[in-house]
């Protein structure tokens, strides 16, 4: 019940453009979308129910818009999956390094119950039919896939959650709540904003510095001829640090997708002086067995 979407003007090699019968216009990471065991998307701008700013498929109830619209768009995105809206498990974002495991119990929080945790921004579980749901508008969406092990996992890495190494911490999570082997980890680094949006301050270079060493510095950031002033690549940082932590490179997707780039199809914080919506990057276990 899908068909190639027509109105996504986007550029990429690294997705699949995807319209739903419900309408949400979202995009599909190639090497994550050919495993029978887990779905996956993440939502653009387009398909929702939202006005104005929040134009249309605005997935924060946060941010000022008609909270009944927002339910409607969460319909949408959950119908993608076969599912409703009281299967997705949301984070709470603030910008940490935690990380939650997922269950039965927690399936509607932060959509159709109040969630009962805060600072998690990170989610993982090895229980069907849960949709794990984290958000974002310039920051990095990570999407991760264990088809041995039957174990999904999203997680939030604006530059806080970057330099506390999130990736690596949820591999971490992974390997030792459900014997996670790395090298058999799928992860997606999924759109944001790109090195040459990314205009950053030394102190940020300085504890990305501290987090990833002086060569990856060096290799991630670029002075850009303002007083100390850079350019920040996050997702070469990202790429590092998963691939530091033992994620195959065959097994890492990286966007080619800049959220600052493309305003008009993604939400983005600095394109709009955050007066904008919140993409969401969505994953669930499907109930068929990984091959």
């Amino acid at each position: 019940m899908q068909k190639d979407d027509r109105n996504m003007e986007i550029p990429t090699t690294t997705f699949q453009k995807i319209t739903y019968p419900e309408g949400p216009q979202v995009l599909k990471f190639r090497g994550l979308s050919a495993f029978p065991g887990v779905e996956h998307l993440i939502t653009t701008r387009l398909g929702g129910v939202s006005e104005g700013i929040f134009s249309s498929m605005n997935v924060s109830f946060t941010r000022g818009d008609d909270p009944a619209h927002v339910m409607e768009n969460y319909r949408r995105v959950a119908s993608c999956f076969g599912a409703g809206p009281d299967r997705i498990v949301c984070t709470d974002q603030t910008h940490t390094a935690n990380i939650r495991v997922a269950t039965r119990a927690d399936a509607g929080k932060g959509v159709t119950v109040e969630k009962d945790y805060r600072d998690v921004d990170g989610l993982l579980t090895n229980e069907p039919g849960l949709i794990l749901a984290g958000f974002y508008a310039d920051c990095v969406p990570l999407l991760f896939y264990d088809p041995c092990r039957s174990v999904i996992a999203v997680a939030h890495s604006g530059w806080r959650g970057t330099v506390q190494q999130i990736g690596a911490r949820m591999v971490q999570t992974m390997q030792a709540e459900f014997g996670c082997d790395p090298a058999m980890i799928h992860v997606g680094i999924g759109p944001s904003i790109c090195r040459n949006c990314y205009e950053v301050s030394e102190d940020v270079i300085l504890e990305v510095q501290r987090s990833l060493g002086d060569a990856a510095v060096k290799e991630v950031a670029t002075p850009n001829g303002k007083p100390q002033k850079y350019q920040l690549d996050l997702w070469k940082c990202n790429e590092l640090i998963l691939l530091q932590a033992g994620i195959l490179p065959e097994h890492l997707e990286i966007t080619d997708l800049c959220t600052c780039c493309h305003p008009e199809v993604l939400f983005s914080h600095r394109a709009t002086g955050g007066k904008r919506g919140n993409l969401g990057a969505f994953i669930m276990l499907t109930t068929d067995k990984a091959r």
